[in-house]
């Protein structure tokens, strides 16, 4: 039987069980939450540390299988093959809170493999395992500091906080963060929201890590219960003799190095600080193990002390002195320029520079159709808004290969995307989908902020109509003993050797985005609250120097942008549009060269390379859509005679039936005598019958009383017709119940969507 515990979050019954699945792990736990939501989690780590490495070998892999949901993939290929975008969010959202809290110098393969074996489509599992990897964690045998873990924070209608809210509640609360902690300290914040107050995020952290402390709680109980003890792992330390004879003699060159202020020329000075320069200093006084170790390109030892060095001394001048390695003041931004409409081609574009970090962003602007269509186990909607963010090597002087997305690029691009969709325009009033790339073209630190500051510059370029700028900065945290210091927009030295990344970015009216890691385990809500007071003051710096640039969107789209009209129809109409076997709509697309995509609720989305094309393309949609009403008068022409009458259309697919008595004021003897088949006529729509059946005036245009004699006709209705006109022209279905003459319905719903050749009635 398995050891479990329990406890109520967030209003649903969170259970934590070990010892029944996966026992061969160092530690596996099972979390079940509310109805539907199971998610196993195993931990790993190898016997011996790996031979040759500087960093703890940390992989965390969040794994989403359809079956989880109930779900076969869609496409061609029915098995699961690389993570989604949201797995390898998720994936992170693990690691990030845990990897600080493992041993310095744990040198072992540690591997954290979280599963998804059941799954409520309206519930995200992400922060359940990273309870699940606490608990794993907590039960195994490997080495770790602090029980960790996380839960969602949204709001309802009312503004109130709730944990771990629903999909939908994240639209309605306007707000959705995750934070992951200890009981003791808050270890990872990441999360979107519209705009709100640093006061009201602050208060958010704090009531996450309340509940934090319940859960991390249970899951000290669950340890007590059925943990093993813990195993002793060897540490890579650092020869301490090494480490005092390194000291002595780099520690001038080393302080020399730290305060010179451009990126390169540091590096430079970094890498003169060799092993050849160690050799060069040592005298036959010296240890002959310092020598050796000196001498040893294979130890790790010399590289590992030099980087303490370079830490402690960036301690020493941020914390003690005041003084950053570029000469910044704290609270100091970099120098910032910017530019718009930098290439002709695109349909906007920017450039943001900050200090030696420039991102260039481009925007491209589509059809509906062309918006990202998610297959997941989550029930999350296709996305109009999508920014992705590249790291090229060039950026930082680097030569590699290029590769696939990584996850760092990833999670930036999925950062950038948070801040500016709450300021983007509904779709009702700019129907556009919506493409942004960030290419980083230089990187000293905060690249990912700058992206954000760079897409706003492109949307505007595009003339897309954006709530407001907005900006971002990245804060950082200096730690010497008790005393610490905060820094703004902190440059990639400061981000390496410090102990905070703090990105921060929103309008002038709020908070839009945020993510914070750390690598000490936890840090309190009184620097938190430090951090936000200074971001806020920096980004309203940012944002002016955005405004100089650009301050509003531009009133025309690029030329090379494509024209978007939207058509409101009934959506018992959308048949009309889509035609038998999509042959209506295929005939308007091929006469204008546009793009149409129909939604279920009647609302048509016309995109065409120009205006004409488009506005040709709408008229085509509201004359088949019309409705026809009494007393309105039509240039029609002539279909068919019959003797009682002509029939005459009046908009596509619609026609009606001008009875002879109709045709002209005096009286007509024969139809033939007044008019012939294809002649154009105006006709008065003088009744709708119940059958939605058209009656037309010829003489009630020419003036004359429509309500004369009816020479023994029929009053003006159809007769002797056989099926009769339908008022929208479509044939009828055997199985419609219809009544003949009537309208005929579909008996399915409108295809989503651009037809394919089989849709339509």
């Amino acid at each position: 039987m398995p050891e479990s515990v329990s406890l109520e979050i967030g209003g649903r019954q969170l259970v934590i069980e070990t010892g029944e699945l996966a026992k061969q792990a160092n530690g596996s736990a099972l979390v079940r939450y509310g109805d539907q939501i199971v998610v196993l989690c195993a931990a790993t780590a190898s016997e011996k540390p790996r031979e040759g490495i500087d960093f703890f070998p940390l992989t965390c892999d969040y794994e989403e299988k359809m079956y989880a949901a109930g779900k076969i993939p869609g496409g061609y290929i029915k098995r699961e093959g690389r993570p989604s975008e949201h797995g390898v969010l998720s994936a992170r959202q693990i690691d990030r809170p845990i990897r600080p809290l493992f041993p310095d110098g744990f040198r072992n393969d540690v591997q954290i493999i979280a599963t998804v074996l059941s799954t409520d489509p309206g519930l995200d599992s992400d922060v359940i395992a990273v309870c699940a990897a606490g608990a794993a964690l907590a039960v195994s045998d490997i080495p770790f500091q602090k029980n960790v873990a996380a839960v969602r924070v949204g709001r309802d209608e009312s503004g109130a906080f709730i944990t771990n809210p629903t999909l939908e509640q994240y639209e309605t609360g306007g707000m959705e963060i995750v934070v992951a902690g200890t009981a003791d300290a808050v270890m990872m914040v990441e999360g979107g929201a519209s705009e709100i107050s640093e006061d009201v995020f602050l208060d958010a952290v704090a009531y996450a890590h309340a509940e934090i402390k319940k859960i991390v709680k249970a899951i000290d109980q669950l340890a007590k219960k059925a943990g093993k003890a813990k195993r002793e792992y060897p540490l890579l330390t650092s020869d301490a003799k090494l480490d005092a004879w390194m000291r002595k003699n780099f520690a001038k060159e080393v302080a020399k190095a730290m305060r010179v202020t451009d990126k390169q020329e540091r590096n430079a000075a970094f890498s003169a600080l060799s092993r050849e320069a160690a050799l060069a200093k040592l005298d036959k006084k010296d240890d002959a193990h310092v020598r050796t170790l000196v001498e040893d390109s294979k130890s790790k030892d010399f590289d590992k002390i030099l980087k303490a060095m370079e830490e402690d001394e960036l301690r020493t001048m941020v914390v003690d002195e005041k003084i950053r390695p570029d000469g910044r003041k704290p609270d100091e931004i970099r120098p910032i320029w910017c530019k718009t409409h930098y290439v002709p081609r695109v349909h906007g574009s920017g450039v943001f520079t900050r200090g030696q970090t420039q991102v260039f962003t481009a925007a491209t602007l589509g059809s509906i159709s062309d918006e990202q269509r998610l297959d997941g186990i989550l029930a999350i909607p296709n996305k109009r808004y999508m920014h992705y963010y590249n790291f090229p090597p060039y950026s930082v002087g680097e030569t590699r290969p290029m590769r696939s997305p990584g996850r760092r690029e990833i999670g930036h691009g999925q950062l950038a995307e948070r801040a500016l969709v709450p300021v983007l325009p509904p779709e009702d009033e700019f129907p556009y989908t919506l493409r942004l790339i960030s290419e980083v073209l230089e990187s000293n630190g905060s690249s990912s902020m700058a992206s954000v500051c760079g897409s706003t510059l492109a949307l505007l370029d595009a003339g897309v109509p954006i709530k407001g700028h907005v900006a971002g900065v990245a804060m950082g945290l200096v730690l010497k003993g008790k005393d610490y210091a905060v820094l703004t927009d902190i440059q990639g030295l400061e981000d390496a050797l410090g102990e905070m990344d703090f990105k921060v970015a929103g309008t002038v009216d709020g908070i839009t985005a945020i993510q914070m890691d750390i690598k000490v385990a936890g840090i309190t809500i009184e620097i938190m609250r430090e951090a936000l007071k200074e971001a806020k003051k920096s980004r309203l710096f940012i944002i002016d120097k955005l405004k100089e640039t650009i301050s509003e969107p531009r009133t025309e789209l690029s030329e090379f942008a494509p024209r978007m009209i939207v058509v409101q129809i009934s959506p018992d109409k959308i048949k009309d549009v889509i035609g038998p076997g999509g042959k209506v709509i295929n005939k308007i697309v091929a006469d204008t060269g546009v793009k149409i995509d129909i939604e279920n609720d009647g609302r048509v989305f016309i995109a065409g390379a120009n205006a004409a094309g488009a506005e040709k393309a709408k008229q085509m949609v509201e004359a088949l859509t019309k409705e026809v009403k009494p007393g309105e008068t039509y240039l029609g022409t002539v279909t068919r005679l019959m003797n009682f009458g002509a029939f005459v259309a009046i908009l596509p697919g619609k026609e009606g039936l001008v009875h002879i008595s109709q045709l002209a004021p005096q009286r007509v003897e024969r139809v033939e005598d007044v008019v012939k088949p294809g002649d154009q006529i105006m006709v008065k729509v003088i009744e709708i019958d119940a059958q939605g059946r058209i009656n037309l005036s010829r003489k009630a245009v020419l003036g004359a009383d429509a309500g004369g004699e009816d020479d023994g006709g029929n009053g003006g209705g159809y007769a002797g017709n056989g099926n009769g006109a339908r008022s929208n022209g479509a044939p009828r279905r055997e199985s419609s119940p219809t009544p003949t003459g009537g309208g005929g319905g579909s008996d399915r719903g409108p295809r989503r969507r651009r037809p394919r050749p089989s849709g339509g009635e």
